[in-house]
């Protein structure tokens, strides 16, 4: 069955990635971005392999959403993967269910922080045109290759407005673990244990406290951004508007919106998403 690990994108998905890969797929904890491709993401075109001919039909893709996901726990086995998909039913279809999923990590961040990392790495002009992004709930990635990269094994994926996108998981009840990006930035010693106590409950499973320690401390913020400038990371993406790669661990610690964004746009976020963002304590 699946462990969905969900976000918004640039949330910290990767982050959480690179640890979970660390201390279920290495044998000493140390990171190793490898290992990313043992938590891939969903959808992609494998994963619909004979099920349909037209990747970019939407009506094709959500009504065999399910049955790839059948298909793919044919096996029986654990398995972990990365979503930015909206947790949405589009008519009769469901993106999931409870049948294949075994449980659901949710990474969520401030989103007056998440419209400046947007900002980057879609190459958008503007930070209005970045707040434009998250506010639209009929946002979809996956239609559009970048240039001069290889991004045809993705399909059209429905990520919707920042809001939506986290009330359509939490709304998943059973077994749901939600991580703030801000406390894993604070104390990320305390978000790790979170995680590795959910796992170990959900899929009975007793971790070495050495691979812990080592996954800890390699998955920091630093050592990750000093593996990609090395050429380790194989998920940069490149500047639409470049020939060159752009960073993919950024700014992270550095993005302050009340440095980078100007006050009329954060004001604008905090009356969109009031509601969530004083459940998430981002509002007071």
């Amino acid at each position: 069955m699946i462990t969905w690990l969900s976000s918004y994108p640039k949330s910290g998905n990767a982050w959480i990635r690179t640890f979970i890969s660390s201390i279920i797929f290495s044998k000493d904890g140390i990171s190793n971005f490898n290992n990313l491709e043992k938590i891939p993401q969903y959808p992609m075109r494998r994963h619909f392999h004979n099920l349909i001919e037209n990747f970019q039909n939407i009506n094709e893709i959500k009504k065999n959403w399910i049955i790839s996901q059948d298909k793919m726990n044919l096996d029986n086995k654990i398995k972990f993967i990365k979503t930015h998909h909206v947790n949405c039913k589009i008519g009769t279809d469901s993106f999931t269910n409870l049948d294949n999923t075994k449980g659901v990590i949710y990474i969520v961040r401030d989103p007056r922080n998440v419209v400046t990392s947007i900002k980057n790495h879609f190459s958008l002009n503007t930070y209005e045109d970045a707040k434009k992004f998250i506010f639209d709930d009929h946002r979809w990635l996956g239609f559009i290759s970048h240039k001069n990269k290889i991004r045809d094994n993705k399909l059209p994926t429905l990520i919707s407005s920042w809001s939506t996108n986290y009330k359509s998981w939490k709304n998943m009840s059973e077994n749901f673990l939600l991580i703030k990006y801000e406390d894993l930035l604070m104390d990320p010693d305390n978000e790790f244990a979170k995680i590795v106590k959910f796992l170990s409950s959900i899929l009975n499973i007793e971790f070495n406290k050495n691979i812990i320690t080592e996954a800890i401390k390699t998955s920091s913020f630093d050592n990750l951004k000093k593996l990609e400038k090395s050429g380790l990371f194989g998920e940069s993406v490149a500047d639409t508007k470049s020939d060159d790669e752009k960073d993919f661990f950024c700014l992270a610690p550095k993005n302050d919106c009340k440095k980078l964004l100007d006050n009329r746009i954060s004001r604008e976020i905090e009356q969109k998403f009031q509601n969530e963002m004083k459940e998430l304590k981002y509002l007071g």
